[in-house]
């Protein structure tokens, strides 16, 4: 019931908007892929895929002519030490400052972490060369997490992390490295209970576990413009912020941080989140109804930007150089844990640009 009705209070609240084009830029015939992040100062694009099946080869690539191209090189895309190596990349964020951050929460099939490969890794776009790893322990990657997405502050020398396997925001002082789990198990990062997702019409059951898949917090949008984090559990409806600066203070009690929280409103089910540039929205894919909408924080509601069944479960968001959304097709509902052990896929995995987005 509880879900039904957030449905419909999103049908009455929800808009279309139809001048958004969709095109294709790349396509994968093997490997799924989730995190896209675009340089908006070269036009240059950068995939990932995650390490979920047997048909793994590639954690990280640019696309060239279309085709990906491991990045930075070869030796961190093959097998190797967990601190030097990728080993289940989630996210790839390009910042302001031409920098691409890769998150690896290190677990391979979801199926447990790799001792020592929990990590963040900056890359100098100008120089190809790696700058920065920060590793997480235990304390901050624990057993059955999964570090998902990640947002860039770099005007605070800040980075905020989603954990949609066990439910938190990990936050790093990109300066010493030193990072903190907040907000763990909290309601606003927890799925929300009896939630069942239903894609093409079909109830999503993770055969592994004979119940409806609960992810934690997943997607997260970065309002640096006026302060806030977004972050949305992907089952779930409903949206949270967070003013960045409580999340920064360290003298902040952890029942004090928990009242800092806020119940934004309801929206569809999202995987990928991302921020407009000025702040004025926040967009969402929607895994439901092959759409990617726009909410406005003004007056609580959203807009279609696009709907089309090519957006087969669109995964992460983000913008290019001239205001065009890329968005990622991961097709997480055809995997076999969710089809009775066989894959349901029929089309490439593939990387979207939706032209003529309004962004405001």
């Amino acid at each position: 019931m509880r879900n039904c009705f957030a449905l419909v209070l999103f049908l009455v609240t929800t808009t279309l908007v139809s001048a958004a084009e969709l095109k294709e830029v790349a396509r994968f015939p093997d490997q799924q892929v989730t995190g896209v992040g675009v340089s908006t100062k070269s036009g240059r694009v950068f995939v990932n895929f995650p390490f979920w099946s047997d048909d793994h080869s590639i954690s990280v690539a640019e696309i060239v002519n279309g085709q990906p191209k491991p990045f930075p090189n070869e030796e961190w895309n093959r097998p190797g030490p967990a601190g030097s190596h990728f080993i289940c990349v989630q996210s790839v964020v390009v910042d302001d400052q031409d920098n691409l951050w890769v998150l690896d929460p290190a677990s391979p099939k979801m199926q447990g972490i790799v001792k020592g490969g929990p990590k963040l890794v900056k890359i100098d776009l100008r120089t190809g060369q790696l700058v920065q790893t920060i590793p997480f322990g235990e304390d901050i990657a624990p057993a059955k997490s999964y570090l998902n997405d990640v947002r860039i502050d770099t005007r605070s020398g800040m980075a905020f992390i989603t954990d949609s396997g066990k439910g938190a925001i990990i936050v790093i002082n990109l300066k010493n490295g030193n990072a903190r789990r907040l907000l763990d198990g909290h309601t606003s990062t927890r799925p929300e209970k009896g939630f069942k997702l239903v894609v093409n019409g079909k109830e999503l059951i993770d055969q592994q576990k004979k119940a409806p898949p609960q992810i934690a917090s997943d997607g997260i949008a970065l309002d640096a413009k006026n302060g806030y984090l977004y972050y949305h559990a992907l089952t779930a409806h409903t949206l949270y912020r967070i003013k960045t600066s409580f999340l920064s203070d360290e003298q902040l009690s952890e029942k004090d941080l928990e009242s800092k929280v806020e119940n934004v409103g309801q929206t569809p089910a999202p995987d990928g989140m991302l921020e407009a540039p000025d702040g004025s929205s926040i967009y969402l894919t929607d895994l439901e109804h092959n759409a990617v909408l726009r909410w406005n924080p003004s007056t609580k509601s959203t807009e279609q930007v696009i709907t089309d069944k090519l957006l087969m479960w669109p995964d992460t968001l983000s913008w290019g150089p001239n205001g065009e959304l890329y968005v990622t097709t991961s097709q997480i509902e055809n995997m076999p844990r969710f089809n009775n052990g066989k894959s349901t896929r029929t089309e490439p995995y593939k990387l979207w640009k939706i032209a003529g987005v309004n962004r405001r």
